[in-house]
């Protein structure tokens, strides 16, 4: 009998989404029991790491977004349970293989699975999670909800290679970054939203719409997350202030501050990000030259103008409760940085 280790069923409790997470909480129980269901193995590496992660209080935004979408265009089958949990599980593993990548030490707000259990662990059992997220999308007996997903799979994997070629090139303009971030966060967002009018048989503009709200939506996520590395809380992010920084990454601040910087600031950037030269004081100098070029604001702005293609996409949907709980979402995820 394969070992089973119980994820926490506590539903979250955050301002801007208590609408989608109560509209969402039936379904959403049944697709943790799904994930319970699935993660267990009689290998018991597996579940424990999995369930370190899983348990570890993640808002399951993706996942509700696939069932809120599932449920606004109609679909009245099952198969949405599983399409959920395939997206809640192959997000999973991205950050179970980020953190690998990026060496970092949480997630969540606890200790990393990497640090725990090991790198080998850690890419393992998200890539046992994959298997089984592909899986449920074969059972749901829909091809082209199998497509949109293992499509994403393939250009997340794309985006985070992308990411890696960009690090530390202090010179990456705000395109290709937006290229990057539409790949590595953003796909996931708009493939969990697209399945569910497909599964609903709805028609191909509706297939679009949805996506679009998803693809926009992740694009926002991203961006606040950015903002939030120089300006929000360990709290806030579930890992530590300035990893971003410490990683080398290139992201939106750091390229509209670069775009505005003296020589000084310049050397500055290719010191710490281009070389990876980062000594005491270097955090605090580099959050001084955001703030006195406004990039933290500029990609706040930046968020908000995506936040409204998102909301704009669904503009042909009926107006209703579930409408009204994603437009409440995307508010939720600009708030972030207030």
């Amino acid at each position: 009998m394969g070992v089973i280790v119980p994820i926490t069923q506590d539903k979250p409790k955050m301002a801007g989404i208590e609408n989608l997470v109560g509209q969402m909480a039936s379904d959403m129980e049944r697709v943790n029991a799904m994930i319970l269901s699935r993660t267990g193995s009689e290998v018991t590496m597996i579940p424990e790491v999995a369930n370190h992660l899983i348990s570890s209080g993640g808002k399951r935004l993706r996942p509700m977004l696939t069932l809120a979408m599932a449920k606004m265009c109609g679909y009245e089958g099952e198969g949405h349970i599983k399409l959920a949990a395939s997206v809640e599980f192959m997000h999973t593993a991205t950050l179970l293989h980020d953190d690998v990548v990026d060496e970092s030490d949480m997630r969540r707000g606890k200790v990393a699975a990497r640090i725990r259990w090991g790198n080998e662990a850690s890419v393992l059992v998200g890539d046992f999670l994959l298997g089984q997220a592909f899986k449920m999308m074969v059972e749901v007996g829909s091809l082209r909800a199998l497509d949109i997903l293992s499509t994403a799979a393939s250009i997340i994997a794309e985006g985070e290679v992308a990411q890696l070629a960009a690090a530390q090139n202090v010179k990456t303009n705000e395109a290709a970054y937006l290229h990057i971030i539409r790949s590595k966060t953003a796909e996931l967002f708009a493939a969990a939203c697209e399945v569910g009018p497909v599964i609903a048989e709805r028609p191909e503009q509706d297939h679009i719409a949805c996506r679009e709200y998803g693809l926009n939506l992740g694009i926002v996520f991203q961006l606040i997350d950015d903002v939030l590395d120089y300006g929000g809380s360990s709290a806030q992010l579930g890992k530590n202030v300035g990893d971003d920084f410490r990683e080398g990454k290139i992201t939106l601040p750091i390229i509209l501050a670069f775009a505005k910087a003296t020589d000084p600031e310049r050397e500055f950037w290719q010191r710490t990000l281009g070389e990876r030269d980062i000594q005491e004081g270097d955090l605090e100098q580099a959050m001084a030259i955001l703030k006195s070029h406004k990039a933290l604001e500029g990609t706040l702005e930046r968020a908000i103008l995506y936040g409204n293609k998102a909301r704009d996409a669904l503009a042909d949907f009926p107006d209703n409760e579930i409408k009204q709980a994603l437009f409440e979402t995307i508010d939720f995820c600009i708030s972030r940085a207030s």
